[in-house]
């Protein structure tokens, strides 16, 4: 028996890999190599990842998470067939060794990026997180943010299993925009508007249904119902699924104080009356539904947003944390966020209000362009 062996990578290969490839095939068996350029994951049709977590080391690369984001970004560059202008952000030295990165594979593999030319060339932006550290502590309302946030959304899966009472058939669940239509069409909507269209969802399915003693009285009644069965199976389903994912959301809200919590959060981010949220954030850390993370959260964000005021309370708060419980570990992470992204590290002022010509402007003076 004679075996062809296509061999599939889904990146670039050096040709000394395919050298060693070629050398091990001492059968002659491999007829093919192929290069088919998805080395990342789609999350949406405008969104990837590359499931990576920690990637620097006091704010510089682990060499291994650089090489390995080199990759993605390059796989992703040859998946869209672009050869980008990189701009990355002045002020960041792991910007500028990322965009360095992946200059030096285009400008190795040059004959793979050599795509028609566009009127408006593809950019490719490079910045760093810690420019703004605010966001990402601030509690989400739009449904695939909080399906993220508080369920955890992992390859578009997410475990339902310590969902109080769950049916065992919905302990894990699929949410993806390319099979599911009321995913797609709630993704980026809010709290409120998710609850009002997960009522109309469940009116639309009750009036759809198929009644218990549906008559079948001749062939055709039959075959319009096993053509139909499908449909309503898959309609079930969908309702089934947001119901229990928008119910456990709910009772989360509830359970963990978020209203209230996410309100102290955007005083914090949005406005400048340090007295206010003082005592907003210090009143919340009493409270008892208010679990550990979302404290140290709260704390994190007043650190970063009161880091030189004059009457900064940070140790009081910080005691205030010990006090309620809050784990050594979160405690030190709210110094660990400030050393991250605090004034001394960021490249703009994340709170000094300004109009938006000069936002732009300031943004722009903070980008280099790496030319080929």
């Amino acid at each position: 028996m004679f075996t062809l062996i296509i061999s599939v990578f889904s990146n670039v290969i050096s040709k000394s890999d395919v050298k060693s490839l070629a050398e091990a095939d001492e059968q002659e068996v491999v007829a093919e190599v192929q290069e088919f350029y998805g080395d990342f994951i789609a999350v949406n049709p405008h969104l990837f990842s590359l499931n990576l977590v920690g990637c620097a080391r006091s704010r510089s690369w682990d060499q291994d998470y650089l090489s390995r984001t080199t990759q993605g970004l390059t796989s992703v560059l040859l998946a869209l067939k672009k050869c980008p202008m990189i701009r990355y952000q002045l002020s960041s030295d792991m910007a500028k060794r990322l965009a360095e990165s992946v200059k030096q594979i285009i400008t190795k593999e040059y004959e793979l990026f050599d795509f028609r030319k566009t009127e408006v060339p593809p950019l490719l932006l490079i910045l760093d997180r810690s420019d703004d550290a605010i966001t990402p502590l601030l509690n989400q309302w739009t449904y695939q943010a909080m399906v993220h946030e508080l369920l955890g959304l992992n390859n578009n899966r997410i475990d339902l299993s310590r969902v109080p009472g769950v049916n065992k058939d919905l302990r894990e669940v699929v949410l993806s925009a390319e099979s599911d239509e009321f995913y797609a069409n709630n993704l980026y909507l809010n709290f409120g508007e998710i609850g009002t269209n997960i009522k109309n969802l469940m009116e639309d399915f009750q009036k759809k249904k198929p009644k218990g003693q549906q008559k079948l009285e001749s062939i055709a009644d039959m075959k319009a119902f096993v053509d139909n069965y499908p449909q309503f199976k898959k309609m079930s389903g969908t309702v089934s699924k947001h119901v229990t994912v928008v119910g456990e959301l709910s009772r989360l809200v509830s359970e963990r104080n978020l209203m209230e919590v996410s309100e102290v959060e955007q005083e914090l981010a949005c406005q400048n009356d340090h007295s206010s949220a003082h005592q907003n954030v210090r009143r919340l850390l009493q409270h008892p539904k208010v679990t550990k993370l979302d404290s140290a959260r709260l704390v994190m964000l007043y650190a970063l947003r009161y880091e030189k005021h004059s009457s900064n309370n940070l140790p009081g708060l910080m005691e205030d944390l010990n006090r309620k419980g809050v784990s050594e570990e979160y405690r030190k992470m709210v110094q660990a966020v400030v050393e991250y992204g605090g004034k001394r590290v960021r490249g703009s002022d994340l709170f000094t209000p300004k109009d938006a010509v000069t936002i732009t402007k300031q943004f722009f003076k903070g980008l280099k362009v790496i030319q080929y």
